[in-house]
């Protein structure tokens, strides 16, 4: 095995240790710095295998996003990637596209922990699964055999890093936030100019401001942009003694994501001041805006950080009923059996080509193959019974909860138990009822108050469907008549209704390989979203499917991975939604930074997966600074109609629910105590009642109300633990719940008021201010939150508009009271205060 030349290694230990494997340095284990230092370098290297592709270690480590933290760079020899990782992570190696030709990982089917001795090549292969600890380095080779990963320990040189250490570029200051330095504040309304600026020490020989659009498609698999402007800055004073000041202006004409940076010369040395290296929740662009960082100028313009601007249409509108909103949040199968007349029956119904489970008892756990709980080997044919009866049945109960609109997850008919594998887009499951069934959901939620959201995808549909019919289920229609799917029997069907709706290759002899399945998942073959007849039948048409739901007493839409489905397609959409009905609210399923979406011509609103984990992380324990970084971003790019009608959750059907987060794991977990259940329950309150303070329409997933928790999918879905079903629900708990949504409902403040820049914010303690209106007449609301296990005492200075005098308590014990401009907060353990102003 060759030594690991001089050029190349800093500090390599031996061969580090994955999952319990010894792996071969592809250098000689072993050796010490040195020795390796005596090595002469290579007398050549070879070209890159990958030419100029980018690669990147994309896993549990990252959300699964191409980071340029997680860049590999080639030298000479092979690829590095140095790494700073604790503990067990999942992984594959691709660039940022998923292309085929760059998928790196185990074979298919092998995701046993440790390295492989060769990689497998393309989508179909497994996560590489490994141990991780402190400095190490990723090594990806190519020989004979096929591309070997090794992990090194220490760190190898990496060209990339070069100190700043001039004065000058060191002192340069712009945040993103500062009026000072941008103006006006946030998104803003397309025609707009504004003002952009930075501050330094004397010695800036050129200041250029750099305006560009920003080009994202799908799940950020295209990530470019495009430039608009290159505006010379103009020098003046500094605010403070001995500094200047640089301003530029730009008119914003065009609706879209903005980015901008400034490009310097100090010292005949070119610089560039853009955003910092912060990671977002889900989001594959770093940078949480504010604070820039200075950089050297990359040597090429992907490896530039911008600050993000979102410039929405001037007349964008959201149904005004969506900031009083708090949702219901229900996955139908699980949350009540109304009518048993219409449960799934083994022998009844298929899956596919397979049978179907139903549970002998409400509070089962669901079935997960493999796991040694009796059940088939197949996954979501499991059912329970719950149906609409059931919700319209349970309208007075969520009601009492304080929630006046319902999200359901699918309900027209699907072969899974969740219905994302939509059947048919005009029927009602016959699980879940009837299209009347619906109906009457619809009318007994208007008398209440309430409003109905209903969900589908309009990107794929299932493979046991209607449409498609992979396994010959459906070659009867629901009228009786003969029905012809695209891929009926498992073949090709060119005189197919619905052939033109998907992308069909009959040049392949693999049937799984003649149609694309979303995410590689063949059971949910991918539409094709520019077939005329697709959009004729999901919107176009008098009768689309758009259309009768709305028709029918749905209130809005939440679509299903939104951003596999182009833009276009949804501007068409937004405008039938709104001409069948303009209060009827449009949501996107975006779990990364949806500022795209809603500008004023796709989405009014998106399920928050960002305030999620950044309100999730801050109540387990961890820094309000840090869960900051992520909330203010969002409420810095979203156009303020969107951002008081964002669907703000804690869980989701998708996700762990939020008690299992905060240690609750009895299901799909390990068993715990009750001293950790009854913390866990703390947390879940305090994250609620950061919740129930926060502009936007907090969303309340089936059974969190009641101490019901849940890891991962399918324990994130078990049913509701009713008491007549033998269930013990939580009603303390659920008394709680009902408070802090009534203490939501009784302040227009907590519902509409503009939310401040945070008053403060350290390790456990964050204080955010709320304003309704403006001048003498303004209320505003003071939120403070304390994630430790003991009481903490903080002193905020409040906004010079804010009123002196005693605030009153909206929550907490006690009132307070505002003295010359400060405020002294004493906050309980793991709980908060809101005030309000006199």
């Amino acid at each position: 095995m060759p030594a690991c030349p001089a050029w190349l290694v800093r500090g390599l230990g031996a061969a580090a240790s994955i999952g319990g494997l010894l792996l071969a340095a592809a250098c000689a284990p072993g050796r010490g710095p040195t020795a390796v230092a005596s090595v002469p370098a290579p007398p050549a290297c070879a070209a890159a295998p990958l030419g100029a592709t980018t690669l990147y270690l994309r896993g549990s480590m990252n959300q699964w996003q191409p980071d340029e933290a997680a860049e590999f760079v080639y030298r000479c020899d092979a690829y590095y990637l140095n790494l700073r990782l604790e503990g067990e992570q999942r992984f594959k190696i691709a660039d940022d596209r998923w292309s085929a030709a760059t998928i790196f990982a185990n074979a298919p089917g092998s995701p046993a922990p440790g390295l492989p001795p060769v990689l497998s090549r393309g989508p179909a292969t497994a996560e590489l699964v490994a141990r991780f600890s402190g400095a190490q380095t990723l090594r990806l080779a190519f020989d004979a055999a096929g591309p070997r990963l090794s992990l090194l320990g220490g760190h190898v040189d990496d060209p990339r890093t070069r100190e700043i250490t001039d004065p000058v570029a060191l002192s340069l200051r712009h945040d993103s936030r500062a009026l000072t330095d941008k103006q006006p504040f946030g998104a803003v309304p397309a025609g707009t100019e504004l003002r952009f600026g930075f501050q330094a020490l004397p010695g800036v020989e050129q200041a250029t401001l750099v305006v560009e659009r920003r080009h994202l498609e799908g799940d950020q698999t295209v990530l470019a942009y495009e430039p608009l402007a290159r505006l010379p800055m103009q020098r003046s004073a500094g605010s403070t003694a001995g500094t200047e000041r640089f301003t530029a202006r730009h008119r914003f004409d065009a609706v879209g994501v903005h980015g901008y940076w400034f490009e310097l010369r100090i010292a005949g040395q070119a610089y560039v001041l853009h955003n910092n290296a912060d990671t977002i929740h889900w989001t594959r662009e770093k940078g949480s805006n504010g604070q820039a960082q200075v950089g050297w100028l990359p040597d090429a313009p992907r490896k530039i950080r911008r600050l993000r601007l979102s410039v929405y249409r001037p007349d964008f509108q959201v149904p005004d009923w969506a900031a009083d909103a708090v949702y219901y949040y229900v996955f139908p199968e699980r949350f009540r059996n109304g009518d048993k007349t219409n449960d799934p029956q083994p022998g009844s119904r298929r899956y596919q080509q397979h049978g179907i489970e139903r549970h002998a008892r409400w509070l089962d756990l669901p079935f997960k193959p493999g796991s040694g709980d009796g059940s088939d080997a197949v996954y979501n044919n499991d059912h329970f019974g719950g149906d609409l009866a059931g919700i319209t049945a349970k309208l007075d109960h969520i009601r009492a909860l304080g929630a006046n609109a319902i999200y359901m997850t699918p309900v027209f008919a699907g072969a899974s138990n969740h219905k994302y594998d939509t059947a048919d887009y005009h029927r009602i499951d016959p699980a879940f009822g009837s299209n009347a069934d619906f109906t009457r959901l619809t009318q007994a939620a208007a008398q209440r108050g309430m409003r109905v959201i209903v969900d589908t995808s309009f990107n794929h549909t299932g493979s046991d469907s209607l449409y498609f019919d992979r396994f010959g289920n459906h070659a009867t229609g629901p009228d009786g008549r003969p029905n012809l799917g695209a891929f009926a029997n498992g073949r090709i069907q060119p005189d197919s209704p619905w052939a033109s709706w998907y992308r069909l290759d009959p040049t392949q002899a693999d049937p799984d390989k003649q149609y694309t399945g979303w995410a590689g998942v063949a059971d949910l073959p991918e539409l094709d979203k520019s077939a005329p007849a697709w959009r004729e039948f999901a919107y176009r048409a008098p009768d689309s499917v758009t259309r009768q739901w709305l028709q029918r007493g749905a209130a809005g839409w939440r679509m299903d991975v939104a951003p596999w489905v182009p833009d276009d397609f949804w501007r068409e959409w937004r405008a039938v939604v709104k001409q069948t009905d303009p209060q009827a609210l449009t949501i996107a399923e975006t779990w990364f930074d949806a500022s795209k979406h809603l500008l004023g011509d796709m989405f009014d609103s998106t399920m928050n997966y960002i305030f999620r984990n950044a309100v999730l992380d801050y109540a387990a324990g961890g820094a309000a600074g840090e869960a900051v970084r992520h909330l203010e971003l969002v409420r810095e790019l979203y156009p303020p109609p969107a951002f008081h009608a964002l669907m703000n959750l804690l869980s989701s059907h998708d996700q762990a629910r939020a008690l299992h987060r905060f240690g609750d794991t009895r299901f799909g977990g390990a068993p715990v105590d009750a001293a950790t259940v009854a913390k866990a329950k703390r947390r879940l309150l305090l994250a609620v009642l950061l919740q129930m303070s926060y502009p936007g329409s907090p969303a309340v997933y089936y059974g969190d109300e009641v101490g019901l928790t849940g890891g991962d999918d399918p324990y994130n879905r078990a049913p509701y633990p009713w008491a007549d079903e033998g269930g013990q629900p939580d009603e303390v708990l659920h008394a709680e719940f009902k408070r802090l949504i009534a203490m939501r409902h009784a302040h227009p403040v907590l519902r509409r008021g503009t939310l401040l820049a945070p008053l403060h914010a350290d390790d456990a303690v964050l204080v955010l201010a709320r304003r309704l209106g403006e001048g003498a007449d303004a209320r505003w609301a003071i939120a403070a939150f304390n994630n430790a296990e003991s009481g903490r005492s903080v002193r905020v200075v409040l906004p010079a508009d804010a009123p002196m005098g005693r605030y009153v308590a909206a929550w907490g014990d006690a009132p307070g009271e505002v003295v010359q401009g400060r405020l002294t907060l004493q906050l309980p353990p793991l709980s908060g205060r809101v005030l309000l102003s006199p």
